[in-house]
């Protein structure tokens, strides 16, 4: 159904007139170039603005969805059949989602697998999160290759009535991610203990019992498999939130502290962030950092952060660990990058990326102190990366020695 301009200039600057609105159309992806891509809506009626993203995983789509780090984004799937699945209460990495709208290119099908509870379409309207479908998805994502993430919005109205110029110009003035701060949005408000394991077929999600150590995860809108792989790995878990001071991280008595994922500008995030990571490196407590954590942790020494021009996200993504020299294929999703050439001395890069040769990790020298890029816990993706907890597992060990 996908009839889009096909102009990539600025509206009010020669763009051409939307493309007439295809019989049965009652949604559509609408950019603030001017692109309109007419679609069939699913999920919730309504509207929603973000910046316009492509995910190319095969599976996942409920965790992908539900991953706080996608606040502020419109969701493409390059796969196209999601929802054949259906949705379940297992697969989800936070309650609410925090992604703004999907588009996707089949229609939703019934569910074809025994542990669906409930069809995508119906979960997407429980939380209220419009989608659009029919849409030709390589073409959207062909136009982010090469022009980088725009601003967009999704409209689904199944009366089939638009406003167009209204809608590119609301697409238009949406700011875009530079220089803002969503993991207080998706933050916790509080403090909270987590004990929950990673899941096994028949038994579902298992409960730590007896953990050997105390991990501190400072919550710029994690991911619960994380909590589940530090819990896996023999930690007790305290999650704080995104704007815990030092003292108030350190008030725990941590054997180590963990930076989580999260959405956003890492600068804006860095403006209350930073000074709680630099107070815990000078404690000399072991840090581990994971996507937002991993640029966190880059600017509390000193370093720098950009927008990337169309990011890493699936699950396909190929790292090189340079200490180890092993590739391993990564579960990634973000938007920003850490700029190896602004890194102090005592910093050495540990990972890259083998796709555009992009900072993936990186340690620091002269404290106990790491991070990378990607995802180690996957959900959903490989699982060659879950060593990495193990290693924050055995640096705490080595520490505890030390003291």
């Amino acid at each position: 159904m996908t009839t889009p301009s096909s102009t990539g200039a600025a509206p009010g600057a020669g763009t051409r007139p939307a493309p007439a609105q295809p019989a049965g159309a009652t949604a559509a992806l609408v950019l603030a170039d001017g692109a309109v891509f007419w679609g069939r809506g699913v999920g919730a009626a309504g509207m929603a603005v973000g910046e316009v993203c492509f995910n190319t995983s095969m599976t996942g789509y409920q965790e992908i969805i539900t991953d706080p780090s996608y606040a502020g984004q419109i969701i493409t799937f390059t796969f196209p059949h999601i929802g054949n699945t259906g949705t379940n209460d297992e697969d989800i990495e936070t309650v609410t989602p925090a992604a703004r709208a999907v588009v996707l290119r089949q229609d939703i099908t019934d569910p074809a697998n025994w542990r669906a509870s409930r069809p995508l379409d119906t979960w997407l309207k429980s939380h209220n999160l419009p989608g659009v479908c029919g849409i030709d998805t390589r073409q959207v994502t062909r136009r982010i290759r090469d022009g980088g993430a725009p601003n967009g919005l999704v409209v689904h109205a199944p009366d089939g009535r638009f406003d167009i110029p209204a809608l590119v110009r609301k697409a238009g003035a949406w700011p875009g991610l530079e220089g803002m701060d969503l993991a207080l949005e998706v933050s916790t408000r509080q403090t909270y203990g987590w004990d929950e394991s990673v899941w096994s077929l028949g038994q579902g999600y298992g409960k730590q019992a007896d953990p050997q150590y105390h991990v501190v995860a400072v919550d710029y809108g994690a991911k619960r498999n994380i909590l589940r792989c530090l819990a896996n790995a023999g930690c007790k878990v305290t999650v704080v939130p995104a704007t815990a001071t030092a003292e108030d991280i350190l008030r725990h008595k941590p054997d180590g502290v963990f930076l989580s994922n999260g959405p956003g500008d890492p600068a804006a995030t860095g403006e209350y962030a930073v000074p709680a990571i630099q107070g815990v490196l000078a404690s000399g407590v072991p840090l581990f950092g994971i996507c937002l954590g991993h640029q966190m942790l880059a600017l509390a020494v000193g370093g720098k952060t950009a927008k990337m021009a169309r990011g890493h996200r699936g699950a396909n993504q190929p790292v090189k660990d340079l200490t180890t020299g092993k590739v391993e294929i990564t579960s990634q999703n973000h938007g920003f990058v850490v700029m190896p050439e602004t890194l102090p001395k005592n910093v050495e890069v540990t990972h890259v990326s083998l796709f555009d040769g992009s900072n993936e990790g990186l340690r620091l020298t002269d404290k106990p102190a790491f991070s990378v890029q990607y995802h180690p816990e996957a959900s959903p993706g490989p699982t060659d990366s879950h060593y990495l907890f193990d290693r924050f597992v055995d640096m705490i060990a080595a520490h505890k020695k030390k003291i």
